[in-house]
C-alpha cells in the first residue's frame, strides 16, 4: 500500500509538468490497477501455495465448532498433517455458518458430507460432554469407513500435560458410555486423613491408582508394600513428583517386601503404625494361575492371610481386601482362591478382633495389565488378526480410578466382615467390543459377508479357567448403601476353626505339590468351584487328573444373615 501511494505522488508531479488534464480520474485508476494488480498476484500465489502445501494434507472433518473445535481448526492450519476443511456440529445456530472460513455443517449429514469433501478423518472435539453423549456421537460415527480421533480431556489440556492437537484413538471408555459419580469426601477421607495407610502391591494397576487417589486426601504416612523392585520405584518417583507439584506435607514410604513373609508384614506395620490397609497384591491373570497352581493359592490365599493376621497383630484399624467377580462360582483356581481369600477374611471377622475387615468386588478394569483393548489396537495396527476367545464371551469394565475410589469409598462404610461389590454398569460383548474398535480406526472386519474387508476375527476358544459370563453374586440378598454404585452382600461364610482346618490341608498340599489335593480341597470348600476336570499346571505329575475327586462341599458355614449353621 506504501508503494502504490508514492508512486501515486510520483505520477501525480509528473503528469502535472508534462500539462495533464483530467489528472484526479487518471492517477484513481492508476492506483486501482496497481492496486488490484499486486494485491490479486499476491491473493494468487498464496492460494497455489496454499493449496499445493493442502494436497499433501489429511483432510480431516472436525465434530465440534466451539471454542475447542476452533483452537484445533487453527492448530491444524499451521501444521503439517491434517487440513480442516468442515466443521459438524449439533448447535443448530451455528450449522450453515462459517467459522475461520470452514463451513459448519449438520451431524446428520454427516455421511454426504465426508463423501463430498472427500474427508479421510473424523476429529472429535467435544472434551466437556458426557461420556454418554460422546458414546451417542460415536454410535453415529461407527459407521463410517474412516478413522476417528479425538483431542484430549480438558483436564488435560487445562493442566499442560497435553495439547489440543494431540490427537489419539477413541477410548474404551467413551465407547461404555459411563458417566462416574463424584466421590463422596467424607467417606474419602475416613479411613486416609491423618492415618497412616498402607497400600500392597503399590505397584501394580489397582495399588498403584489407589496410592494416587490417596495421596490427595491428606494421609499421615503412605506405605509402599511391593515384591517388584523396578514398580516399588516407578511408584515412589510418581508419587513424590505429585506430592510436590501439589505442595502436599506428608511422607511416602517405599518398602520392599513379600506379602507371604509373615514377620516382614508385621514389621512393617508395627514400626510404621499403620491405620488402614489396602490389600491388592495378587496374582490375577486366569490362565497363568492355572499354569502355576501352588504359587497361585500361596499368594492369593495364604498371602491374604498373613497380611491380615499382621493387621490383627500391629492393631491396623481397616483392612480391605481388593476382590475380583471371578471370586463368584468360581471356573478357575485364581478365582476359588479369591473367594478363599474373601473367607478367611471373614472368619477373622468372626472371632474377636478390633481390626474391621471386608472385601470389595468388582470386574474387568481399564488399562491394567493385559487389558483387552490396548491389545486390539496392537493387533489391528499390525494388520489383524484380532484374537477373541469366543464369539459370546461378556466382561464388566470400569475404569481404574472409578474402582480406586468407589474401592476407598467402600471400606470406609465397612462394620466387619462385609463383602461389598461394585454396580460394573452393562455388561459388554468383546466380539461387539472389538469389532467397534476396527471401524472406528476407519477399517473393515473380514469375514462371511465381507470377504475383502480389513481385518480378520479370530475365535481362539476359552482359554483354561476361563469363564463366558462373570457374576459379581452369589445369592440374591443385595442391598444398598449410602452410595449409588455401592451395594453390600450377605453370603455365607465358614467359622475360624473349619477354616483353620481347611488353611492346614491346603497348606500341606502346597508343600508337597500336590496339586490335585488342592483341587479337592478346593472343592470341598464352600467357593462353589466349578472345576473343568482338567489340570493344567505345568508341574502337576500325569496322574494329578484322576486323583481329583468328584466331592461336594461338605464344612459347616454359618449365614451372616441369620446366624443358622449348616452343610454346604
Amino acid at each position: 500500500m506504501a508503494g502504490i501511494v508514492t508512486s501515486a505522488m510520483v505520477n501525480i508531479a509528473l503528469f502535472t509538468l508534462w500539462g495533464f488534464s483530467d489528472l484526479g480520474n487518471l492517477i484513481f485508476v492508476y492506483a486501482l490497477l496497481a492496486l488490484v494488480s499486486s494485491g490479486g498476484g499476491r491473493l494468487l500465489a498464496r492460494l497455489f501455495l496454499a493449496q499445493r502445501n493442502n494436497k499433501h494434507k489429511q483432510r480431516v472433518l472436525i465434530y465440534g465448532a466451539g471454542s475447542a473445535g476452533r483452537q484445533l481448526a487453527l492448530s491444524l492450519f499451521s501444521g503439517d498433517q491434517h487440513h480442516p476443511v468442515m466443521f459438524v456440529d449439533d448447535d443448530v445456530t451455528l450449522q450453515r455458518s462459517s467459522i475461520l472460513g470452514i463451513a459448519v455443517g449438520n451431524p446428520s449429514q454427516i455421511h454426504n458430507i465426508v463423501n463430498a469433501y472427500n474427508i479421510s478423518k473424523v476429529l472429535l472435539a467435544i472434551p466437556s460432554v458426557s461420556r454418554l453423549r460422546r458414546r451417542e456421537v460415536l454410535d453415529r460415527l461407527e459407521s463410517l469407513s474412516i478413522p476417528v480421533q479425538s483431542i484430549p480431556g480438558m483436564n488435560d489440556i487445562v493442566d499442560g500435560s497435553m495439547r489440543i492437537d494431540d490427537l489419539q484413538d477413541v477410548k474404551i471408555e467413551d465407547l461404555l458410555g459411563r458417566d462416574p459419580v463424584e466421590p463422596k469426601v467424607k467417606l474419602m477421607h475416613a479411613n486416609i486423613r491423618g492415618k497412616v495407610v498402607m497400600v500392597t502391591g503399590a505397584g501394580g494397576s489397582i495399588g498403584s491408582e489407589l496410592c494416587r487417589q490417596i495421596i490427595r486426601y491428606e494421609p499421615e504416612k503412605l506405605v509402599l508394600f511391593e515384591s517388584s523392585e523396578y514398580a516399588l520405584y516407578s511408584i515412589e518417583q510418581e508419587l513424590s513428583g505429585q506430592i510436590l507439584k501439589l505442595g502436599l506435607d506428608f511422607t511416602v514410604a517405599p518398602v520392599l517386601g513379600n506379602v507371604l513373609h509373615a514377620n516382614r508384614m508385621q514389621a512393617v506395620m508395627t514400626t510404621l503404625k499403620v491405620n488402614t490397609v489396602y490389600h491388592a497384591a495378587a496374582y490375577k491373570h486366569v490362565p497363568l494361575v492355572e499354569f502355576n497352581v501352588v504359587e497361585g493359592i500361596r499368594n492369593n490365599v495364604f498371602g491374604t492371610l498373613h497380611t491380615a493376621e499382621a493387621a490383627i497383630a500391629a492393631g491396623v484399624e481397616q483392612f480391605v481386601l481388593i476382590s475380583t467377580d471371578k471370586a463368584v462360582r468360581p471356573t478357575s483356581v485364581m478365582g476359588a482362591s479369591k473367594r478363599l481369600a474373601e473367607l478367611v477374611l471373614q472368619a477373622l471377622a468372626s472371632s474377636k478382633t478390633n481390626t474391621r475387615f471386608c472385601m470389595v468386588r468388582f470386574g474387568n478394569v481399564l488399562g491394567s495389565s493385559g487389558s483387552v483393548v490396548p491389545l486390539f489396537r496392537e493387533q489391528i495396527l499390525k494388520g489383524g488378526p484380532v484374537t477373541v476367545t469366543h464369539r459370546n464371551i461378556i466382561r464388566f469394565f470400569m475404569t481404574i480410578p472409578e474402582a480406586a475410589q468407589l474401592v476407598i469409598q467402600a471400606g470406609a462404610m465397612a462394620k466387619g466382615g462385609d463383602v461389598f461389590v461394585l454396580d460394573m454398569g452393562e455388561a459388554v460383548k468383546i466380539d461387539d467390543l472389538a469389532k467397534r474398535i476396527i471401524h472406528l480406526m476407519g477399517l473393515e472386519v473380514k469375514d462371511e459377508l465381507h470377504p475383502y474387508g480389513d481385518i480378520e476375527i479370530h475365535y481362539t476358544g476359552l482359554r483354561p479357567g476361563e469363564k463366558l459370563y462373570e457374576e459379581l453374586l452369589i445369592g440374591e440378598s443385595v442391598q444398598q448403601t449410602e452410595h449409588p454404585r455401592i451395594m453390600t452382600a450377605n453370603e455365607v461364610s465358614l467359622e475360624w476353626p473349619a477354616m483353620s482346618q481347611l488353611l492346614s490341608n491346603l497348606d500341606k498340599d502346597c508343600n508337597d505339590f500336590n496339586v490335585s489335593g488342592i483341587i479337592n480341597t478346593l472343592l470341598t470348600a464352600p467357593v462353589s468351584f466349578n472345576f473343568n476336570g482338567q489340570i493344567t499346571d505345568l508341574l502337576a505329575k500325569p496322574a494329578d487328573d484322576d486323583s481329583v475327586k468328584d466331592t461336594k462341599p461338605v464344612l459347616l458355614v454359618n449365614n451372616e444373615k441369620d446366624g443358622t449353621r449348616y452343610s454346604a
